[in-house]
């Protein structure tokens, strides 16, 4: 441990000469605390570090600039998307699946994720993380595409009103709902986007930013919301459970807070939970994922991606999807410096991250 005046700086680690693996090629390694992603970056800058544990928005830009430092991402097991209250009776749109599907198709989020997010992240397609075994790839996707939205809605019934104005309606109910979204970046400017493509193809969506800590508790548990964006957490473990999210059980005082209730989702659901046959699990997670694509009980928008930053100096190193951020030193007894060195430093952004 490294102190300074009473607080922790870092940590040093040095190599378990007892450990059952392969003897790596770094015998010693430094993680050092810094306030914030700036200072980290800074720190690099400065030749104090080697490597930057988790890169922002920001940072992720003066990373970029710097020639010497290798970028590594991985997916996290986090989904981003809209949920929609099935069971609010004000807003019977939400019953329709075509009106669902052309919601998601009028939404650009590889824009999104492009120029708000700065390329951090992966287009979502459903409620099972990619590049794990229960992931169905023939899954459907809807790519963006406003003008089949706008055809597809025609077909539900919902036109522009001949009286005039943008909002399209149908038997006198109009498009529109409040979305709500945490009141922090980047669910600002992502809401906002939504809002924009939403109004193309004449759907009205009223933003509403929530503080971050009271979404569940004021709006998604007592399901008092029309629509809502918001971030799950999907787990620690390529092992899924979509279960708490969307099985009939839960769609009262559970997580199922779209109110999914659908018998023949659930009966996939219930049986993976307790199959132990890898083939059988993974044909019922399938099936799972085919219903959710066919009713779309909530829209799917991107999984968020971790980036990590090692100067190029530090070779051999490899990152696949990320469950927890240790994840990023799976393959650490390969590494190895180019040049002698006594250490290597990694600093990480805030005294509570675990190395």
């Amino acid at each position: 441990m490294i102190t300074e005046e009473g607080a922790i700086q870092g940590v040093l680690v040095s190599v378990f000469e007892d450990y059952h693996g392969s003897n790596p090629y770094i015998e010693q390694i430094t993680f050092t605390y810094f306030p914030d992603h700036a200072a980290a970056m800074t720190a690099y800058q400065n030749g104090e570090v080697m490597g930057i544990n988790q890169l922002d928005s920001e940072t992720l830009k003066d990373a970029l600039r710097e020639p010497e430092l290798n970028l590594y991402t991985g997916r996290l097991p986090e989904l981003a998307l809209v949920l929609l209250n099935l069971d609010e009776p004000s807003l019977p749109f939400f019953e329709d699946s075509d009106v669902r599907e052309a919601l998601l198709m009028g939404i650009n989020r590889q824009k999104i994720i492009n120029e708000i997010l700065s390329g951090q992240g992966v287009i979502a397609h459903g409620p099972i993380l990619p590049d794990t075994w229960a992931y169905y790839e023939e899954i459907k996707q809807f790519p963006f595409d406003p003008d089949q939205a706008i055809e597809v809605l025609k077909e539900a019934g919902y036109t522009i009103p001949a009286t005039g104005g943008n909002v399209r309606a149908s038997e006198g109910i109009a498009l529109a709902f409040e979305l709500i979204y945490p009141d922090q970046e980047p669910f600002r400017s992502i809401a906002a986007s939504i809002q924009k493509d939403w109004e193309k193809i004449g759907v009205k969506a009223v933003l509403k930013a929530v503080p971050a800590e009271e979404i569940i508790s004021d709006y998604l548990d007592p399901r008092s919301y029309d629509a809502a964006l918001v971030e799950f957490e999907l787990g620690p473990s390529p092992d899924p459970d979509p279960y708490p999210f969307w099985h009939q059980t839960q769609v009262t005082g559970g997580q199922n807070y779209s109110q999914w209730n659908d018998r023949q989702a659930s009966e996939f659901l219930e049986q993976a939970r307790v199959d132990v046959d890898p083939g059988s699990r993974t044909r019922l997670y399938r099936n799972f994922q085919v219903r959710f694509t066919q009713q779309l009980p909530a829209l799917p928008l991107f999984h968020p991606v971790y980036s990590y930053a090692v100067d190029q100096q530090v070779q051999a190193v490899q990152m696949g999807p990320v469950y927890v951020s240790q994840d990023r030193f799976n393959t650490i007894s390969d590494w190895f410096l180019l040049a002698r060195q006594a250490r290597i430093s990694s600093a990480t952004p805030t005294p509570t991250t675990q190395p």
